[in-house]
Formats: C-alpha cells, sequence, structure tokens
C-alpha cells in the first residue's frame, strides 16, 4: 500500500523506516540550517522531534528560512516548524520549546531522552555546553559550522573537526574541545574561505516586528552575518541526511530485503520501536493534550 514514505522504504527498507519512526531526536536552532534538518527528518518519518529555539520569524529571514514566510513573520519559530512537520507527518510526536540552550539552563533539558542531538545554533557557549554534556551522557551529537558569508553551497561536507579548515567557528570549537578532552566531534562545515560583506550592518539593519528585539534575537546584533537562499539550506540538508543514515546504520537495519526481515532480529527490533511510537500518539490524542 502506497503512504507517505513508500518512495523511502523502496530504498532503505521496512525496518529502516520502522527505525526513523521509533526515534526521537532533538534540534536546537530552527534557522537557516536547522529548519532544513527539520524538514528532512519530518520527510524521513522520524516519529518524535524536539524543536529548541526562542526565537521569532522575522521579515529578514525570508531570504534563507524554510520557515520564514511573509504568513509566519512574527510567530514563533518552533510553532511554524511543528505545525509545517504535521502537514507532513500527522503522527510525529512534536515537542516545541521556546528555550535558548545555555550553560547557565542546561540543567532543564534532559538530553539522555534523546536518540540522536543536533546543533544548529551560533552560540559558541550553547554549542560548547551540548557538546560537552552528549559526550558525557554517550548520546550521538552533530553539530553545524559556519554557514554565513559563504556562496558555495558544493564546498559543504561532513567531517571530524579535527579535519575542517577554512572555517573561523570550527577553529574556536577545536581549541576548546581540545581543552574539555573531547577528542572528536562530527560536523558539516564548508571548505569556502568566508568572505567579507560589502555592505555594512546599516543596509540589513533591524526595524523588526519584534518590539522587544534585543541583542541576540530578532535581527538586532552588533555584527549580522550575510547569508544567501542557497548555502544553509545544503548544510542543514546534508546534515539531516547524515542523522538520518546514523539512526539506522546504529539500529543495523539499513536496505534488509523484505524476505530477510521476518527472520532478522535488528528488524524486529525496529518494528517493536515503531510500534511503542504509535502507541504513544494515540494515547497522547486520546488524553486531548495537544501533541507539542
Amino acid at each position: 500500500m502506497q503512504n507517505k514514505f513508500s518512495r523511502t522504504q523502496m530504498l532503505l527498507g521496512k525496518p529502516a523506516i520502522d527505525t526513523l519512526k521509533g526515534s526521537r531526536v532533538a534540534v536546537f536552532g530552527i534557522g537557516g540550517v536547522g529548519g532544513y534538518v527539520v524538514e528532512v527528518l519530518a520527510r524521513s518519518g522520524v516519529g518524535e522531534l524536539d524543536l529548541f529555539d526562542d526565537d521569532l520569524v522575522c521579515v529578514t529571514n525570508l531570504n534563507r528560512q524554510l520557515i520564514a514566510l511573509l504568513s509566519t513573520v512574527g510567530k514563533y519559530k518552533v510553532d511554524v516548524a511543528a505545525d509545517r512537520i504535521h502537514d507532513i507527518n500527522e503522527k510525529c510526536i512534536v515537542h516545541k520549546h521556546r528555550f535558548f540552550y545555555l550553560p547557565q539552563n542546561a540543567d532543564e533539558i534532559d538530553l539522555s531522552k534523546y536518540d540522536y542531538v543536533v546543533d544548529c545554533v551560533d552560540t559558541v557557549s550553547a554549542k560548547l555546553e551540548l557538546i560537552k554534556r552528549c559526550h558525557a551522557l554517550g548520546i550521538p551529537l552533530m553539530s553545524s559550522m559556519g554557514a554565513a558569508n559563504k556562496l558555495d553551497a558544493t564546498a559543504f561536507e561532513i567531517a571530524d573537526i579535527n579535519q575542517t579548515e577554512m572555517d573561523p567557528l570550527a577553529k574556536i570549537i577545536r581549541k576548546k574541545l581540545r581543552k574539555l578532552n573531547i577528542p572528536r566531534l562530527k560536523v558539516v562545515y564548508s571548505k569556502e574561505e568566508p568572505l567579507k560583506p560589502i555592505e555594512d550592518n546599516t543596509s540589513a539593519g533591524c526595524h523588526c516586528i519584534q518590539p522587544d528585539c534585543d541583542m541576540r534575537t530578532g535581527t538586532k546584533r552588533r555584527s549580522i552575518p550575510a547569508s544567501n537562499a542557497f548555502v544553509p539550506a545544503a548544510a542543514g540538508l546534508i546534515l539531516g541526511g547524515e542523522v538520518v543514515m546514523d539512526l539506522i546504520k546504529k539500529a543495523n537495519t539499513m536496505r534488509i530485503l523484505p524476505e530477510e526481515a521476518e527472520t532478522n532480529g535488528y528488524a524486529h527490533l525496529a518494528s517493536e520501536k515503531a510500534l511503542r511510537q504509535e502507541q504513544r500518539h494515540r494515547e497522547l490524542e486520546a488524553k486531548g493534550m495537544e501533541i507539542d
């Protein structure tokens, strides 16, 4: 029977689809990169998603962010993203967190509940705290490096942070991870040297609809990075795809043939996990709770 994930199942197999359905992934930062990560995860059938972002959609997001439309300006990004996810997969359990992750509030989030954590935030202290805590818990994490001030969407690749080059953010994170004795970190980064904007901040300054726009939220920032529609999107699609592949590979359910699935223990485990996700979704609906 045809369904929303039939074409993906043809390529990956039903046990892989079950693996994704039974997985819970957290995405921190639902912006230019993170929005596309969420899109990949939703369209791949990940059964439970946690979205972390305290920002509102601003008019300056329209040039690159998937969730940014004239009709969504002024709305919380996590709300817009959740609506979009449910328009793709109504059975996905979505948890919306209007929350800006920082070391001082990190204890409020239990990272151990996630099968995978995706870091798409642009604050160094937040990135380091996520990396440090996921490393301590043994939770798989993949981090996005710099996507601003670049024009070559083909220059992105997946690498360990120790193999990165031409990325100022990766250089900072790499040095700090050495001090923390964290030897490895999977990242998506660009080999393109960042360009200098040819106009200053005043041409892209903040006259946003957000009334209390501070130096971090919205577009009112001391330094506004230049961006475009295609570079952050490429990074997000690559990152999202790698998370999907990692989840399936870890579960040993990649491309299991239909005739082999009945006797494959990994396929059985994936099926059981997917069924538990379905049951949880039904229970939430029965209680009349908003699944967000």
